[in-house]
């Protein structure tokens, strides 16, 4: 009985001692001290209240100190319960410190709650980045004598501390950029001037201030590499010729139908005036025996008739005519 009360105040004792080290970190605050970094014990005890990292913000604290930042632990704790790095808000003061950049804590925090990773923003600021445009492929654009081009760009950007909140990021730049290239190359005259000088459509795109409302800073934009394509010109008039031919085509067999249709009802309107004429003829025997019979016509009339009709039938024998041909 002796023996298991003496494991349990050991154990008891080594549980308490524990816990006396992780609430009140002792070997840490030690650290603070000989680092001439005030950090008292109750507030490395309220830290571990609050589910606060001590370790983090005593090291943050002591590498900002040490490069003469003036950050307290209320404003790192307050930051790392927001979901913010402290370290590399730290980190990037300091670069931007020794860097001659202007860079406050609560633009910085606001940076890093933003979801912009204010260390590398500072780095890109220090030293500049380059960009490919577009990133695979070219850009392809088609000046006015129709020769199509094919072109890359090397976009040189800094990053703008001050636009990084709420700031476009790099695909607005490569595309604004690629916008750029084709507008210039489309209001070139001729290829060649492109192939001449491709810097002066570098100048071009660079002067059209495409960095705006971006969280970067345009320095230079240089043209990498220009291919000649095809000959767009060629082949859009080549395909106008042949819409131009189809609908000609089209045109002309409406007429051929038009002009069919007409004939036909020309050749209709014929057969129907020669079908009342032989109509007509057959009425005539009809009329002149009507005519005898009511003594309007004589027998001397009649034979005079038929001389009449003898005569203009040997007319036209001997003339070469036959009105039966001609009727049909």
């Amino acid at each position: 009985m002796e023996g298991f009360i003496s494991l349990f105040l050991i154990g008891a004792s080594i549980f308490v001692i524990f816990l006396f080290f992780y609430f009140i970190p002792i070997q840490l605050w030690i650290t603070a001290l000989a680092s001439r970094v005030k950090v008292s014990l109750a507030s490395l005890i309220g830290m571990r209240l609050r589910k606060v990292s001590p370790n983090l913000i005593v090291n943050a604290l002591i590498n900002a100190r040490k490069a003469g930042l003036e950050i307290d632990t209320n404003q790192l704790e307050t930051h790392f319960l927001a979901g913010g790095k402290v370290a590399r808000v730290v980190f990037a003061m300091i670069a931007a410190d020794k860097a001659g950049i202007p860079l406050t804590f609560q633009r910085a925090t606001a940076i890093d709650l933003a979801g912009r990773d204010v260390l590398d923003a500072v780095q890109t600021s220090v030293n500049p980045k380059v960009i490919d445009c577009p990133a695979t492929g070219k850009i392809s654009a088609v000046a006015k004598d129709g020769i199509q081009l094919h072109s890359r760009a090397r976009v040189t950007v800094r990053a703008n501390i001050e636009r990084l909140v709420g700031g476009a990021v790099e695909d607005t730049i490569i595309a604004r950029v690629g916008e750029g290239i084709v507008s210039a190359i489309g209001s070139a005259d001729s290829y060649k001037e492109v192939l001449e000088n491709p810097d002066k459509i570098s100048k071009i795109v660079l002067s059209r201030g495409l960095d705006s409302g971006t969280a970067f800073e345009i320095l230079s934009i240089d043209i990498a590499d220009v291919d000649v394509g095809k000959n767009i010109g060629a082949h859009l008039q080549a395909d106008q010729a042949e819409a131009d031919l189809k609908v000609a085509q089209a045109k002309a067999e409406t007429r051929r139908a038009m002009a069919v249709a007409e004939e036909q009802e020309m050749h209709a309107r014929t057969q129907e005036m020669r079908a009342k004429v032989v109509e007509a003829e057959a009425k005539i025997p009809l009329s002149i025996a009507t005519a005898f019979e009511e003594g309007k016509l004589g027998v001397f009339d009649y034979y005079n008739l038929r001389n009449i009709q003898a005569d203009t039938s040997m007319r036209q024998s001997l003339s070469g005519e036959n009105p039966e041909e001609e009727s049909k």
